[in-house]
């Protein structure tokens, strides 16, 4: 079963998504800052795409993907975020974690591992 994509970003979830967007953490700010405008490797990444019942911090249509950066806020949530990932798999979205700390370690290499999924995944289809 695949979202619809009428429903993606319902309205109900309207305001959290912009006040997520507004209030990002340096380290989604920093990703951002690589990501937008088609800054990996020509794929264009939305932040903050609402999908059924979750808000994802970096999602591209193109290649289905999920990119969510972990901090101090994802502490102990390890079922809720695996409740996530099996919602978002079922909807055949692929999702790709990184620490917030490895974005201030070299926010380029975890670009270059976001292209190297997505030409690994064109590759499958």
């Amino acid at each position: 079963m695949r979202y619809n994509t009428a429903e993606a970003n319902d309205k109900a979830h309207r305001e959290m998504r912009k006040s997520l967007r507004s209030n990002a953490t340096p380290a989604e700010a920093a990703l951002w800052r690589a990501l937008k405008g088609r800054g990996a490797g020509g794929y264009k990444f939305r932040r903050q795409q609402g999908i059924g019942p979750y808000v994802l911090d970096f999602y591209c249509p193109e290649l289905r993907l999920c990119v969510e950066l972990d901090g101090a806020s994802h502490d102990y949530k390890y079922e809720y975020d695996e409740q996530r990932t099996a919602y978002l798999r079922r909807q055949g979205i692929r999702v790709v974690r990184f620490e917030n700390e490895q974005v201030w370690k070299s926010v380029d290499r975890i670009v270059e591992e976001i292209v190297r999924i997505g030409e690994e995944m064109k590759g499958q289809h």
